[in-house]
């Protein structure tokens, strides 16, 4: 699946819908990837695995992930993800599943 497939797909999923964890996990790998590095250790962005992580709480990660971080290169997905896939994304980067 093309990235711009995997994002429309996301963006017109059902708001109600459980979230698609392949469909997350690609996003992650892929989207994330391409700033955070292909292993997630680092990049244009910073280091994403879960002990580089360990001082969010899920629920200030998920805001990072929806709103991103005025001023610097990380976006808002808020327009393409709903709340549902934030909190996916956010309990698998910080439980370590993305190592």
């Amino acid at each position: 699946m093309s990235r711009a497939a995997l994002i429309l797909a996301l963006a017109a999923a059902p708001a109600l819908a459980e979230p698609d964890a392949q469909a997350l996990e690609r996003l992650v790998k892929q989207d994330c990837g391409s700033c955070h590095g292909l292993t997630l250790r680092g990049g244009l962005g910073p280091d994403i695995r879960a002990q580089a992580l360990g001082h969010y709480e899920a629920e200030g990660l998920m805001s990072v992930i929806l709103d991103g971080v005025p001023g610097t290169a990380m976006p808002p997905w808020r327009p393409l993800l709903s709340e549902a896939e934030a909190a996916w994304i956010a309990d698998y980067l910080l439980n370590g599943e993305s190592e």
